[in-house]
């Protein structure tokens, strides 16, 4: 028996080896493997390289299974994954840089949660591509936006608990110098969207106005545990009425002047 035991360390030795080998040196295919069934296809890590803690791919958007739309992140997405404890909790911080779009690294950590997990996403600033959200089909494929997206947080947070979800802290997008495909009106404007969580936990004010520009959009709403519900109306500026009539009757359901739009 005693000298089966040096056998037998050596195989324990050998096995805990092969394990934090396949841990720590796991390929980056796994993790593109990983967020593209979370996604349901529509995001896809292609051309994945280095490991699931640290590494680089092309960044796809996808209308999901058997879509044609697809577009990709200009110079692709660099990650470094690191697990921590946050308040004795395991969590897993997370750095992404895109070097089109990210002037400073995004820092974000992710720790699970009784039937549920959190999504914690630090101060940044970005700004991508519009045209990227016409991958993600429709309606984005058929509206084929062009210009910016410039993101800005102080910080939030985001929950899901039991299927249901709420955040903290604010988020605001610009979209610039915005074009369609759909008019000949380049660009039709600028306009900031502003997401701010409300005082009970549950739910969202959301807030649309036009920054500059002839489609003129406006529009207000709540984010309720995970349901949004929007009323707002785009009119054209005086002088523009008959090159922005056809947009206008897609974008929502016309009433006079005006297109109103409700979701719900």
């Amino acid at each position: 028996m005693a000298t089966d035991w040096p056998h037998r360390m050596a195989w324990i030795g050998l096995v805990l080896g092969f394990v934090l080998a396949l841990l720590f040196f796991a390929p980056a295919r796994w993790l593109a493997q990983g967020i593209e069934k979370a996604s349901s296809g529509q995001l896809r890590l292609i051309n994945a390289s280095g490991t699931v803690w640290r590494g680089q791919a092309d960044l796809m958007f996808s209308g999901g299974a058997g879509s044609r739309t697809q577009t990709v992140l200009p110079r692709g997405l660099h990650w470094q994954l690191a697990p921590r404890l946050d308040a004795g909790m395991p969590a897993l911080g997370i750095r992404l840089h895109a070097p089109c779009c990210t002037p400073k690294p995004v820092h974000l950590q992710a720790r699970p949660r009784w039937g549920g997990g959190e999504l914690k996403i630090a101060a940044s600033s970005s700004q991508w591509p519009a045209d990227l959200l016409s991958g993600l089909g429709t309606p984005w494929n058929t509206l084929r936006m062009e210009g910016q997206l410039a993101l800005e947080t102080e910080g939030m947070t985001l929950r899901w608990t039991q299927g249901r979800a709420n955040m903290e802290g604010a988020v605001a997008i610009d979209a610039l110098d915005i074009a369609s495909r759909l008019s000949t009106l380049r660009p039709l404007g600028s306009y900031r969207l502003e997401l701010q969580a409300l005082e009970d936990g549950h739910s969202a004010s959301l807030d649309l106005q036009t920054l500059r520009g002839d489609l003129q959009l406006q529009g207000s709403g709540q984010w309720v545990g995970g349901r949004l519900r929007f009323e707002g109306e785009a009119r054209a500026a005086p002088g523009r009425e008959v090159t922005l009539t056809n947009l206008l009757n897609i974008i929502g359901r016309r009433d006079g002047s005006r297109s109103l739009v409700n979701i719900g």
